[in-house]
């Protein structure tokens, strides 16, 4: 099963590279700002409570689709570049296995537990 989700979050990387490329912007703002929704990680900084909502929040796929959407809808491109980004960045991190976080721990995700403590 890890290995068909693997393929699904890869198609929706590459969904989410050719979105960003219909959008006319240089590539180098898709980029320059691919890691940009990590900085959501710095609500750690408070408690974990903060931290997953922080994380979720800017990696979640409805989200960046919702954004997306309203970029078109209300003819404002920068919004279609941030929810192309953050639906690339978030398949991509689902490709390396981080999942959308549980409130007891970073290494509590949707997909499994990561890190080197994984029991």
């Amino acid at each position: 099963m890890k290995t068909q989700l693997k393929f699904e979050y890869i198609a929706f990387l590459i969904l989410g590279i050719l979105a960003f490329g219909n959008t006319g912007y240089s590539w180098w703002w898709f980029a320059g700002l691919f890691f940009v929704p990590d900085i959501s990680m710095l609500g750690y900084i408070f408690n974990n409570k903060t931290g997953a909502f922080c994380y979720n929040l800017l990696h979640h796929f409805g989200i960046a689709i919702l954004l997306y959407i309203i970029g078109i809808s209300l003819s404002l491109p920068y919004l279609n570049i941030i929810g192309t980004i953050l639906f690339a960045h978030s398949a991509f991190d689902r490709i390396l296995g981080y999942g959308l976080k549980y409130p007891d721990s970073f290494q509590n995700t949707h997909l499994g537990k990561i890190g080197k403590n994984k029991n």
